[in-house]
C-alpha cells in the first residue's frame, strides 16, 4: 500500500528510502516493515525511533508522513513465514516486500540494522539507524504504527490474551493468558514459550 501513485523517474532525481521494521521480538502477530521516501520540500519534524515517542506522537507523525512523503509502503511476513524461516529472515522478507512495494524506485536504500535484506537497488545498513537518520526513524513510525493497530484488530478476533495491550510482545500477562488459554492461530510456534507449551 502506497501513498502516491507511481511518478516518472528523473535519473538527476536520488530518492532515499529508508527501511525498518517492527515485530522482532513478540510471540504472535506478523513482522512488519516500512519504505518511506521522504520530500526534502516538505521536511518533517521529530522524526526518530518510533519507541522512543508516545503513542500520539506516533499516530500524528504517521499522518504527516503519509501525506509528506513522496511514496511510502508496507511490506510483511506472517505468522507461518516466520515459523518456516525465521524470525531474521521473515523480517528481511519483510523489508525487502516494502521496498519493492514503492511506486518510486529508490536510488538508495537506507536499512536500520547490520543485516541487509536483497534489494533491486544500492543499500547501507546503520546500526540504530531509527535514532539517528530521519528517513529511516520515518519508516520506523509507520511500520509501528500499522503493526499496533492491527494487533489491536486482532484483539477482538482472538480475545483474552490482552493483544491490544501488550501487541504480542512476551509480557508477564501475555505469558500467563498463554498459558491459561493455550496457542492461537496467531502465535508464532517457533518461538520457545509458545513451543514449549505445545510440547
Amino acid at each position: 500500500m502506497s501513498a502516491r501513485p507511481p511518478q516518472p523517474v528523473s535519473l538527476a532525481t536520488a530518492y532515499i528510502a529508508g527501511v525498518d521494521e517492527v515485530g522482532r521480538g513478540p510471540l504472535a502477530g506478523p513482522v512488519v516493515a516500512a519504505a518511506v521516501i521522504l520530500d526534502p520540500q516538505r521536511p518533517i519534524s521529530g522524526l526518530c525511533d518510533s519507541k522512543k515517542l508516545t503513542p500520539l506522537a506516533r499516530q500524528r507523525l504517521d499522518g504527516l508522513i503519509r501525506e509528506q512523503a513522496l511514496a511510502w509502503a508496507i511490506g510483511r511476513a506472517e505468522v507461518a513465514e516466520i515459523d518456516q524461516l525465521n524470525i531474521l529472515q521473515a523480517s528481511l522478507l519483510a523489508m525487502r516486500r516494502a521496498v519493492l512495494a514503492l511506486p518510486l524506485m529508490p536510488t538508495e536504500a537506507l536499512v536500520d540494522g547490520n543485516q541487509p535484506p536483497r534489494l533491486p537497488c544500492p543499500l547501507q545498513c546503520i546500526v540504530k539507524g531509527d535514532a539517528s537518520v530521519p528517513v529511516i526513524g520515518a519508516a520506523s513510525i509507520i511500520a509501528k504504527v500499522y503493526r499496533d493497530r492491527e494487533m489491536d484488530a486482532l484483539d477482538s478476533v482472538y480475545p483474552g490474551y490482552g493483544f491490544a495491550q501488550h501487541k504480542g510482545y512476551p509480557t508477564a500477562a501475555h505469558l500467563r493468558n498463554l498459558r491459561e488459554q493455550g496457542v492461537s492461530p496467531i502465535h508464532r510456534r517457533s518461538f520457545r514459550p509458545v513451543a514449549l507449551l505445545l510440547d
